[in-house]
């Protein structure tokens, strides 16, 4: 199989079914759908257990271990070309795995494929897009790309359902660090970028759904000095430094400010 699209979840049996349809309703059929389970109390085995198709695979821990470990075991038991991780409250585009794979079935040089994202409220309503910032797909440069996340103080390349890479390379960098939770997919996308090029898909393939009570928005509270954070681990110097620092508090501010007045449960 070419894809295993991994849903890492805990406690998410209210969107984790949503999340499912959006991966068995793919334009893309080629792919393995992997869940772990972290040692959930809410019905989820249960809810995976309803649905009949046989690229399904779910496992459930023994114990919790922690996001960072149950994002990990989704590497570890993904078996396709490539990888992606959907967070259970998140949902795919039709065409997504289809798009994606495609750009990295083109070039073997690209490390990834991302695309904009549609911002979902609890609900599923529509509150806005956010893409990189370029009209239209195209090749973006390993260190243009970093660099102007560096500087913007911010994950441009998105949440983890956005971005398709090559389990090869996932395999050759290791897992995920979550050291620095806020930016533990971002983290992850740097590395796989020191080994090739990503991919800009202009369209909104993902969404991915905040609340006032999800893991985003409490992680998201720490922001700026999370930023500041991995901006020091990078080794950032000069303008990087200063540029990032200064938008990576702008960034929390207006984080804040959305999750406060923006966004509904």
């Amino acid at each position: 199989m070419l894809v295993s699209v991994c849903i890492p979840t805990y406690q998410g049996a209210a969107y984790l079914g949503q999340a499912i349809d959006s991966v068995l309703t793919q334009s893309f059929g080629d792919f393995e759908l992997v869940v772990v389970d972290n040692h959930s109390t809410d019905g989820t085995e249960e809810l995976v257990a309803a649905y009949s198709d046989s690229r399904i695979r779910f496992f459930r821990n023994e114990r919790n271990l922690g996001a960072e470990a149950n994002w990990n075991r989704c590497l570890a038991e993904a078996r396709g070309t490539y990888i992606k991780l959907l967070p259970h409250d998140d949902l795919l585009a039709p065409d997504c795995l289809r798009q994606q794979v495609a750009a990295l079935e083109r070039d073997q040089r690209l490390a990834l494929a991302f695309c904009a994202r549609t911002v979902l409220d609890g609900a599923g309503r529509p509150l806005m897009q956010r893409g990189y910032g370029r009209a239209g797909d195209g090749l973006v440069p390993a260190a243009v790309l970093r660099r102007q996340c560096l500087r913007r103080g911010t994950n441009l390349l998105g949440e983890p359902g956005a971005v398709l890479f090559r389990r090869s390379l996932a395999q050759k960098v290791g897992g995920f660090d979550g050291e620095i939770a806020y930016v533990i997919d971002l983290d992850y996308w740097f590395r796989l970028l020191q080994h090739g090029d990503a991919w800009y898909c202009a369209a909104p393939l993902a969404s991915f759904r905040v609340t006032a009570g999800s893991w985003s928005a409490q992680i998201g509270r720490s922001q700026g000095e999370a930023f500041r954070r991995f901006l020091r681990k990078t080794g950032a110097r000069g303008f990087d430094l200063l540029a990032g620092s200064v938008m990576a508090r702008v960034n929390n501010l207006l984080r804040m400010a959305f999750y406060r007045f923006g966004v509904r449960a």
